[in-house]
């Protein structure tokens, strides 16, 4: 059954400021779409949103789950990530004073991913052999590359449908951040699963991308439906190809 997501029409910030200015982004079912843009124009404050952590003051936010639609505007995260929509944060987030295997037990919280512990957790080991090797090891004491595939098995363990993944290359060297793209690549294979990665990193991103968004200041500036359409546009060349 289908599994997507869209924005239509987001207006959200702090207070005050105004950070997204009628934002529309569609994620459709099985696609892996990247949000391309540099700090501080908005990628994450629409993640947030999207997970119910930042409050839209306008717009709408639609997810469909095994072809049930749902308005996520108003849901806590709680009941979002319950429908089966899971954000890896920017950062990782884990749990630094416990074990690999602690953080992937938490990821299995969920209802859904109750009964599947076992099956989830081998699937994980299979997909990132490393943390099989290191189940015992204090998640704060591995490598940042490490930690972020303890962050993504995480996400894997909640059984999700719409996978949401914030700066993942953040902090890494670049063999790392292609290690961990080529993981995101395999992961969404293997589950089938609809993606939304923001992301800075051009080249990396849409390595793996169907098709990309790119936002400035708050702002959607372009969408690319394909690798071409990406390439061969004006803003692309001018903020990331040197153009």
């Amino acid at each position: 059954m289908a599994n997507k997501i869209s924005v239509q029409g987001l207006c959200a910030g702090y207070g005050s400021v105004q950070v997204l200015h009628e934002v529309s982004i569609a994620v459709d079912d099985g696609e892996t779409v990247a949000l391309l843009g540099t700090n501080g124009n908005g990628k994450s404050t629409l993640m947030k949103c999207m997970m119910g952590m930042v409050q839209s003051g306008s717009g709408r936010i639609q997810a469909t789950i095994d072809g049930i639609e749902h308005d996520l505007a108003g849901r806590s995260p709680e009941e979002i990530v319950n429908l089966g929509v899971v954000l890896v944060p920017e950062g990782r987030r884990l749990f630094p004073k416990l074990s690999v295997e602690q953080n992937l037990l938490l990821g299995a919280a969920r209802r859904d991913a109750r009964s599947s512990i076992e099956r989830n957790m081998e699937f994980c080991f299979d997909i990132f052999p490393r943390l099989k090797e290191r189940r015992h090891q204090l998640a704060g004491s591995m490598s940042g590359g490490e930690q972020q595939m303890v962050a993504l098995a995480r996400a894997l363990m909640t059984v999700p449908r719409i996978l949401l993944i914030d700066e993942p290359s953040v902090g890494l060297a670049p063999i790392l951040v292609t290690q961990t793209m080529d993981a995101i690549q395999e992961l969404t294979r293997r589950h089938r699963l609809t993606v939304l990665i923001a992301e800075q990193n051009f080249t990396q991103a849409t390595r793996i991308a169907d098709r990309a968004y790119v936002i400035v200041h708050g702002h959607i500036e372009f969408e690319g439906r394909s690798k071409e359409d990406l390439h061969q546009n004006e803003l692309i060349q001018k903020l990331y190809l040197g153009g």
